[in-house]
């Protein structure tokens, strides 16, 4: 009975030691980042901002992928019913991209299929750049955020030889930690740039994927209407 509670006592112990050092862990990395200087600020700033714009778009752009799931169907099953109100009511209630576009078309059936095209044409111009928006924030954030980082170990770098300056000499155990501290920054700017190249690319991927398929609905509903009898 005496070794177990031994032995539940060095486990005790043991994960009080773990659970120090990995909060130790975790505040010197705190502190080593805030020693990266004043351009950690803007740096942290354009991270949240690369992280709020790709978790909105991404939300978004995966609900209009969803949200027109069997339009197509219902619609073309209600024109060729010759139901067009029926169809222009599914389109509204589907708030959806492809719906809004679809929409558009019925309600201009009647007239020459050009005519339909082209309002069809516009009204996709319309929602992809609505579901393109702030995406090129990202690509501005990954151009920007490592520049600013070497920005901010430059700035260090002149700090360090102003000190050596004054100081008269050269102390290589300050240079080096100096320069140690100072490439936090350049390290935190890279990490916010590839961050935020891969989210701009990857949301890019989804809104192509989208268009295809809205030109694919797009075209099949051109076909509907111009089928003999339609």
């Amino acid at each position: 009975m005496s070794f177990m509670q031994g032995m539940d006592s060095l486990n005790t112990v043991q994960q009080q030691t773990l659970e120090l050092a990995t909060a130790e862990e975790n505040l010197n990395m705190i502190q080593m980042l805030m020693k990266g200087g004043w351009i950690m600020i803007p740096i942290t700033f354009l991270l949240f901002l690369a992280l709020v714009i790709f978790f909105e778009r991404y939300i978004t752009i995966r609900k209009a992928t969803k949200s027109d799931t069997g339009l197509m169907s219902q619609v073309k099953s209600n024109v060729m019913s010759g139901r067009l109100d029926a169809a222009i009511a599914v389109c509204r209630s589907s708030n959806s991209a492809l719906g809004r576009m679809l929409q558009k078309g019925l309600a201009r059936v009647g007239r020459p299929i050009k005519d339909i095209e082209g309002a069809i044409e516009n009204a996709g111009k319309l929602e992809v750049s609505k579901l393109e928006k702030n995406i090129n924030v990202l690509g501005i954030v990954a151009g920007i955020a490592p520049m600013m980082g070497f920005v901010g170990t430059i700035f260090g770098v002149i700090q360090i030889f102003r000190e050596v300056e004054m100081a008269g000499g050269i102390d290589i155990g300050t240079v080096s930690g100096g320069l140690y501290v100072k490439m936090i920054a350049s390290a935190s700017g890279l990490t916010v740039g590839i961050l935020a190249y891969i989210g701009y690319h990857a949301l890019n991927m989804m809104v192509e994927r989208l268009i295809l398929r809205m030109e694919t609905e797009a075209v099949e509903f051109i076909d509907l209407l111009d089928e003999p009898g339609t």
